[in-house]
């Protein structure tokens, strides 16, 4: 005996009741095991998950208040300054919004884009002078690229 050969013990498997088949399924006409007229008889008669039988729903019932940020929240695009200089070249000095999308580090030139640093600025080294066109940098990548002659300039968002 093996999974191939596997069966359901006879008997214990039923086939489903096939309802509005037509007279010769033996669930048809008028009825077709649905009971006789009504919400619940007709075919799509599925309610939304917070219906309460024509009852003020409580989502509605209850009051809102607050106020939700994430319409007007400016969301970035994070790239790590470590992921830039392992993934591109070392003769690139200029790194630009399009060369980000390019080697993938980025998803959208539609959204703004800051870079961060992953490390401790003491424990990463710079192998260029590289000039950084983004929207925002944290202090600490500022601040290294600096040290190591490069410049960052800010994009307007």
């Amino acid at each position: 005996m093996n999974l191939s050969n596997l069966k359901p013990a006879p008997g214990s498997r039923h086939k489903p009741k096939r309802l509005g088949c037509g007279e010769g399924s033996g669930h048809g006409g008028s009825g077709s095991t649905r009971g006789m007229k009504g919400q619940r008889s007709r075919s799509g008669e599925g309610k939304n998950p917070g219906f309460e039988g024509g009852q003020m729903p409580l989502l509605r019932r209850i009051p809102k208040y607050g106020f939700s940020n994430l319409k007007f929240a400016n969301v970035y695009q994070e790239v790590c300054l470590e992921d830039i200089i392992s993934k591109i070249p070392k003769d690139v000095n200029e790194i630009k919004p399009e060369l980000l999308k390019e080697y993938k580090l980025i998803k959208s030139l539609k959204e703004p884009i800051k870079v961060l640093l992953r490390k401790k600025g003491s424990e990463l080294k710079l192998d260029r002078k590289l000039k950084l066109y983004v929207h925002k940098c944290s202090k600490s990548v500022r601040e290294l690229i600096e040290k190591f002659g490069g410049e960052y300039v800010q994009l307007n968002s």
